[in-house]
C-alpha cells in the first residue's frame, strides 16, 4: 500500500480526499497528523491560499519525509470585500474544538450579514492544494486550485460538511452544501476541484515510488 501525507486533523478533509484519491490510485492510504509523530505544525502567516498551503506542506514533507498534501481554504463574501477569507478558520477568534469554532464563525458571519439583502449574499469557496515531493534534487511541489460560486443564506441548514457548509448554496443549487450527499459535494465542491486537479499527480508520483 502506498501512502501520502495529508496535513490536517479535520476529519471531513481526510475522508474527502480518500475517495478522490481512491478513483485514481485505489490502494492508497491516506495519513492525517492525527497518523505520524507529532511536530510543530507552522503558522499560516501568509495573505494567500496558496501561500499558507505551501507553509504547511512544506513543514509536512520535511517532518514525514512523506509525499505531502495540505490545502488552504475558505470562504470569500463579496459583501465583505472578500473576506472572511484566509482568516475563514478562525474569523471568530475562538479557540475550542471544531464544533465549537465553527459555530462561533457561523454566528458572526450571519450577523455580519444580517442587513444585507439576498441579491448581495454572493461568496465563493476558494481552495489551494499544494503537493510536496521528496526527491534527491530537493522538494518538488505542484500546486492546484478549485473555487465554489454561491451564496450564503440566512439560516443554518443541514448536517454534513464543517465550517460554513450549511449556510452556503453554491450556484444552481438550492440546498446547502451540508445538505448534499458527499459525492454531489466532492463534484461541485472548490476543494473536490482542487483534489481532483492534483490526485493524478499524486497517483503517479506515489506509482513511481512503488
Amino acid at each position: 500500500m502506498t501512502r501520502v501525507f495529508l496535513a490536517s486533523r479535520n476529519t471531513g478533509k481526510l475522508a474527502e480526499m480518500r475517495r478522490i484519491l481512491a478513483e485514481h490510485l485505489p490502494d492508497v492510504e491516506v495519513l492525517g497528523l492525527d497518523d505520524v509523530a507529532p511536530y510543530d505544525e507552522p503558522a499560516e502567516t501568509e495573505p494567500t491560499f496558496e501561500g499558507n498551503a505551501r507553509i504547511k506542506a512544506l513543514a509536512a514533507v520535511a517532518a514525514t519525509g512523506l509525499p505531502s498534501v495540505a490545502d488552504d481554504s475558505g470562504i470569500c463574501v463579496d459583501a465583505l470585500n472578500g473576506m472572511p477569507g484566509v482568516l475563514s478558520a478562525r474569523w471568530a477568534g475562538v479557540s475550542g474544538d471544531r464544533e465549537t469554532k465553527d459555530r462561533a464563525n457561523n454566528e458572526l458571519l450571519l450577523a455580519q450579514l444580517a442587513d444585507v439583502p439576498d441579491e448581495r449574499r454572493t461568496a465563493q469557496f476558494r481552495c489551494a492544494v499544494v503537493l510536496a515531493l521528496p526527491g534527491a534534487d530537493g522538494v518538488v511541489e505542484h500546486v492546484a486550485e478549485g473555487v465554489m460560486p454561491g451564496r450564503v443564506i440566512r439560516e443554518v441548514r443541514g448536517s454534513g460538511g464543517f465550517g460554513y457548509d450549511v449556510l452556503f448554496c453554491a450556484d444552481g443549487h438550492d440546498r446547502t452544501t451540508a445538505e448534499l450527499p458527499a459525492d454531489e459535494k466532492d463534484a461541485i465542491s472548490h476543494r473536490g476541484q482542487a483534489l481532483r486537479r492534483i490526485a493524478p499527480v499524486v497517483a503517479q508520483a506515489l506509482a513511481g515510488r512503488g
